[in-house]
């Protein structure tokens, strides 16, 4: 599995009107269009917008590491004193995320695609 940031996911609040800036700045229609995320694709790379963000504590873009393993990744980022944002969950397909503030309170996104 290729290690990397594959997935950059903005906060939204008018997600109508973030869909057409990124449509128009991305030049690609949505390949994911619902009502609690939108996601489209530039080559190996995913842009998503999420209208429920800023209440999951993101306050910008979030970039996601794709790991192999999230369960071990998150406790060894734990053990190195990052706090948990957000614990593992399913987010559709069996893709799996995570989010972490580290010691300056960035946070940092962890993926495991299946």
């Amino acid at each position: 599995m290729v290690q990397g940031f594959s997935v950059v996911i903005y906060p939204v609040t008018d997600l109508a009107q973030a869909k057409t800036l990124y449509r128009t700045l991305l030049g690609v229609e949505p390949y994911m269009d619902e009502a609690y995320y939108v996601g489209f694709r530039v080559g190996d790379q995913e842009i998503g917008l999420d209208p429920n963000g800023h209440h999951k504590g993101m306050t910008g873009p979030v970039g996601y590491w794709q790991v192999n393993d999230i369960q071990n990744s998150l406790q060894l980022l734990l053990e190195a004193g990052a706090q948990a944002q957000q614990e593992v969950q399913d987010v559709g397909g069996g893709k799996l995320i995570a989010l972490v503030k580290d010691t300056d309170s960035n946070i940092i996104g962890l993926l495991q695609a299946p």
